[in-house]
C-alpha cells in the first residue's frame, strides 16, 4: 500500500478520528498486509504499546482494518486519513490521551492533562517554517515504536532522556533558529555531573532533564511557572533530596532543604523574593551539578562574596585550612544552613566560631587576635551609641547638630567594611579600617558636647542679662518716682 499524506482540518480530524480496536476473533488486515510487504513501520508497530493494547493501524490512520479489500478499507467513507500532517498530527494522540473515558477503556490510568500542559509550554510554539508546534507528541515519544515510559527501551525512559533532549538542544544549527543565546552544551555538562555519571551507569533514579524541567509543561527558565525558576528550584531538588528512602542508596543526608529554608539565603529567596539570592544550582551547578570540593568552596561562595574570598586567600587561615583539608567558608558559616553573619561570631566567647579552633592553650595567637577584634567592634558600637545619645540631647535643646548626626552614618559603613576585613585575619589591617570609625565618632561627640555646653552657656548668659535688665528697670522706676515727688 502506498502511504498518502493528507492535510486535514482539525474539526474533520476530531470528527472522524478515533482509536479502532479489533474484536479478538478479527484479523488486523492493515498490519498483515504491511508485514507481508516487509514494511519497516509495521515491524516496529508490533513492538508498540498501542499494538499490545489491541489498537489497530486504523486507530491513527483511519479506515477499516477488518476489511481485506484495500480500496474499501482505505476509502474516505471508512474514515481513512492516511499519514497525519506534521502540522496537526498531535490531534490524533489527544483524541484518546485527552479523554479520560477512552483511556480507562484501554485499562490506562495515565494522566489525561498532557495536552493542556503541552499547549502552554515553550515547545508548543510554532516552528520557524509553520509546520506545526516546535515539538509535539511524536517528537519525543516516536510514532510506530512507542513504548511505555517505564520500559527501558522507551525514548523517554530516564536513561534515554538526555539523548532525546540533546537531539535538539545540542544542535547549534537547530537552536539558533529559536534562541541563539541558549547554550548547546547542557548535555555535555550533564555527563560530567553526579547525576550524569549515575544515569550513564543505568540508574533510572538519577535526575535527568525531565526530572528538573518537567516533561509536557516545560516553560522558559525566566517564567515564574517554570520548575527551574529561581524560587522553584529548592522544592524541585527537594523532591529527591528530601526523600530518605531514595537517598539511602546514595548515603546522602536529606535535611538540606529543611536547613536551606531557614538560612539567610533561603529566607531572602523564598520569603523576600530576592532572585539574586543563591539557590541549590548557584552553588552546586545545574546541568553539571556536583558537590563543591573542599578546595573550591571559597570559589563557589566567592562568585557573590568576591572581596571576602580575596581577603581570606591572603590570610594565615588559607594555608592552615589547606594543610588540614578544611572547607573554607563552610567551616565558619556552614553550607545549607548559612545564618546571618553577626558580631557574635567573632571573639573568645561562645557562640564565636573562633573558639572552635583557638584557645589560650591551642593556637593562642589567633585567640588573642580574635579577642582584640571583637573588643574593637564592641567599643566602636558603644561609642557610636553614646554619641548618638549626646547628639539627641543637643537636638532636643534646639541646637543644630545635623552635620554631626549625619556624619555618624559613615560609622555604619566602617563597621560593614571592618566586618569584611575580618576575613583577612590581620589585626593591623583591621585596626586601620576600624580606626576611621573612632575618628568619626570622636569628632561627632565633641561637636555634640560643645553644642550642649554652648546651650548652657547661653542659658547662663541669658539669666545674667535678665537680672541686669530687671535691676536697671527697677532703678529707672525708682528714679522716676523721685523726680515726680520733687515736681
Amino acid at each position: 500500500m502506498k502511504n498518502k499524506i493528507i492535510n486535514i482540518p482539525v474539526s474533520v480530524l476530531l470528527l472522524i478520528l478515533s482509536f479502532y480496536t479489533l474484536p479478538a476473533q478479527s484479523t488486523d488486515q492493515c498490519i498483515k498486509c504491511h508485514l507481508d510487504l516487509d514494511d519497516t513501520h509495521a515491524k516496529l508497530f508490533k513492538t508498540d504499546v498501542h499494538f499490545t493494547k489491541g489498537i489497530s493501524c486504523a486507530g491513527c490512520h483511519g479506515g477499516d482494518a477488518t476489511i481485506d479489500d484495500m480500496d474499501v478499507a482505505m476509502s474516505k467513507e471508512k474514515g481513512f486519513i492516511g499519514v497525519p500532517s506534521r502540522v496537526n498530527r498531535f490531534q490524533v494522540c489527544i483524541n484518546c490521551h485527552a479523554d479520560e473515558n477512552k483511556m480507562k477503556r484501554f485499562g490506562s490510568n495515565i494522566p489525561t492533562d498532557q495536552y493542556e500542559k503541552l499547549k502552554s509550554s515553550v515547545h508548543f510554539q510554532q516552528s520557524f517554517n509553520d509546520q506545526g508546534p516546535l515539538a509535539d507528541c511524536v517528537t519525543c515519544h516516536s510514532v510506530h515504536d512507542i513504548k511505555n515510559v517505564k520500559d527501558p527501551t522507551s525514548k523517554v525512559y530516564p536513561t534515554k532522556i538526555t539523548e532525546l533532549c540533546g537531539s535538539c538542544h545540542s544542535s547549534a544549527e537547530f537552536m539558533k533558529q529559536y534562541n541563539p543565546a541558549l547554550p548547546v552544551d547542557q548535555v555535555s555538562k550533564y555527563k560530567t555531573s553526579v547525576h550524569g555519571h549515575l544515569n550513564a551507569k543505568g540508574d533510572p533514579n538519577a535526575a535527568e532533564c525531565a526530572s528538573c524541567h518537567g516533561s509536557h509543561e516545560i516553560q522558559p527558565v525566566k517564567d515564574s511557572r517554570s520548575l527551574v525558576y529561581a524560587t522553584n528550584i529548592p522544592s524541585v531538588c527537594s523532591k529527591c533530596h528530601s526523600d530518605a528512602k531514595l537517598m539511602a542508596a546514595y548515603k546522602i543526608p536529606t535535611d538540606q532543604y529543611e536547613k536551606y529554608v531557614k538560612s539567610v539565603h533561603g529566607i531572602a529567596l523564598l520569603e523576600k523574593g530576592d532572585l539574586s539570592s543563591p539557590s541549590c544550582n548557584d552553588c552546586h551547578g545545574n546541568h553539571g551539578a556536583v558537590p563543591p570540593g573542599v578546595e573550591s568552596i571559597s570559589k563557589v561562595c566567592g562568585t557573590c562574596h568576591v572581596l571576602n574570598m580575596e581577603l581570606f586567600e591572603q590570610s594565615p587561615h588559607k594555608k592552615a585550612f589547606d594543610e588540614h583539608n578544611y572547607p573554607e567558608c563552610e567551616s565558619c558559616h556552614s553550607n545549607h544552613l548559612v545564618e546571618p553573619a553577626t558580631d557574635a561570631m567573632v571573639g573568645t566567647q561562645k557562640p564565636a566560631v573562633c573558639v572552635n579552633c583557638h584557645s589560650t592553650e591551642v593556637n593562642s595567637k589567633g585567640y588573642i587576635v580574635a579577642g582584640k577584634m571583637k573588643s574593637l567592634i564592641d567599643s566602636l558600637k558603644t561609642e557610636d551609641s553614646e554619641t548618638k545619645n549626646i547628639l539627641d540631647k543637643a537636638g532636643q535643646k534646639g541646637m543644630d547638630v545635623s552635620d554631626a548626626t549625619f556624619s555618624l552614618k559613615d560609622v555604619r559603613q566602617v563597621l560593614i567594611q571592618s566586618r569584611t576585613t575580618i576575613h583577612a585575619f590581620n589585626l593591623d589591617k583591621f585596626k586601620e579600617q576600624i580606626d576611621e570609625g573612632f575618628t568619626i565618632v570622636n569628632k561627632a561627640k565633641i561637636n555634640g558636647e560643645e553644642a550642649i555646653s554652648d546651650y548652657y552657656f547661653r542659658r547662663i548668659g541669658l539669666g545674667f542679662s535678665t537680672v541686669i535688665v530687671t535691676l536697671l528697670v527697677i532703678g529707672l522706676y525708682i528714679k522716676l518716682k523721685k523726680v515726680e515727688k520733687k515736681s
